[in-house]
């Protein structure tokens, strides 16, 4: 990857912006209604939003410190907490976006240059440098808005970060056995090389998608069924393993 630290910074901090923004015209009634994601209301994701944010901070602590800091005590804790958070009033939750927001920018103000150097663990368990964690909170705060189905789409993204995404998902998608062999191909966006950006999905020889890089970056991440993309043949692509 080739991610710029002061380039996710930005990404985390518009997408921070963007959430809050959407937030703010949320009638109260508003969190109780669906979310994008099944199970969950308005109310869950805006939680799971303030829950990551302190696990951001976690991870920032233990690159900071050396001290091994866990984003979540465990999958249940976090879980539990999400739970039990998505009912509070939308006060309490719209508060607790912001504050933990806040917290989140302070910690990382807070980062020695060389602490970004250090290794953390993820959620998964799997170890990854500090300079990534601004990623994953932009992933978070973009995504999610998405998923809060008050009007926003993978469109309002910037479209360098839509190209890392969809790079990003196609390197943990592609590497499932279950995924067909596909190439697919942005018609937005542009290589440095000036030729279109292009992606490969697993080995071997596969059809080619196409189609807008927020389209393409949807049905990759499981928010739609690509139903603006084709094949070359005018077939409509497969379901995808689970990204995440």
């Amino acid at each position: 990857m080739t991610r710029r630290l002061d380039e996710t910074l930005a990404w985390a901090g518009d997408g921070a912006a963007h959430l809050r923004g959407l937030m703010s015209r949320m009638g109260d009634d508003a969190f109780a209604a669906k979310s994008g994601l099944p199970g969950w209301s308005r109310a869950h994701v805006l939680t799971h939003i303030a829950r990551n944010a302190d696990g951001m901070i976690n991870l920032l602590t233990w690159a900071r410190t050396g001290e091994p800091t866990p984003a979540y005590a465990s999958v249940e804790a976090r879980d539990a907490a999400i739970e039990a958070g998505a009912a509070r009033t939308p006060a309490e939750i719209r508060a607790d976006v912001v504050d933990s927001s806040d917290r989140l920018a302070h910690a990382v103000r807070a980062m020695p240059e060389q602490a970004w150097s250090a290794e953390v663990e993820n959620v998964q368990g799997v170890a990854i440098p500090a300079v990534d964690i601004p990623w994953i909170r932009a992933r978070e705060m973009w995504i999610h808005a998405v998923d809060l189905d008050v009007g926003a789409s993978l469109a309002d993204l910037p479209l360098p970060m839509l190209v890392e995404l969809i790079a990003d998902v196609v390197r943990v998608v592609g590497a499932r056995e279950d995924c067909p062999p596909l190439r697919l191909v942005a018609t937005d966006a542009e290589h440095r090389s000036g030729a279109a950006q292009t992606w490969t999905l697993y080995t071997g020889d596969g059809p080619e998608v196409r189609g807008p890089a927020a389209s393409l970056a949807g049905w990759v991440l499981g928010r739609s069924r690509g139903k603006d993309l084709r094949t070359v043949d005018g077939k409509r692509p497969p379901i995808l393993p689970r990204w995440l």
